[in-house]
């Protein structure tokens, strides 16, 4: 029986972050949707965890960040030369 909880929490946990990996937008609307009715019932802390973050960058879900930093150059690949 603990076997089947274990699974099916993990099951559910794999769910949700692939819904919030594929849906960003969607997820995000679900569970400000999902934060604000248990904010309207009472319940501040599971509000809080279940508000989605804010954005950093210009929020187009393109991965940039908000620093303006150039990000440091890789070193270029060099041939290998034998002797």
């Amino acid at each position: 029986m603990i076997e089947i909880l274990i699974v099916a929490a993990l099951v559910i946990w794999s769910a949700v972050v692939v819904f919030k990996k594929v849906f960003p937008k969607t997820s995000n609307s679900v569970f400000s949707a999902l934060s604000q009715t248990c904010e309207r019932q009472g319940w501040a802390g599971l509000a809080k965890w279940l508000k989605p973050k804010m954005a950093a960058g210009c929020a187009g879900g393109c991965g940039c960040s908000a620093a303006e930093n150039p990000s440091a150059k890789k070193p270029e690949v060099q041939a290998v030369k034998w002797k």
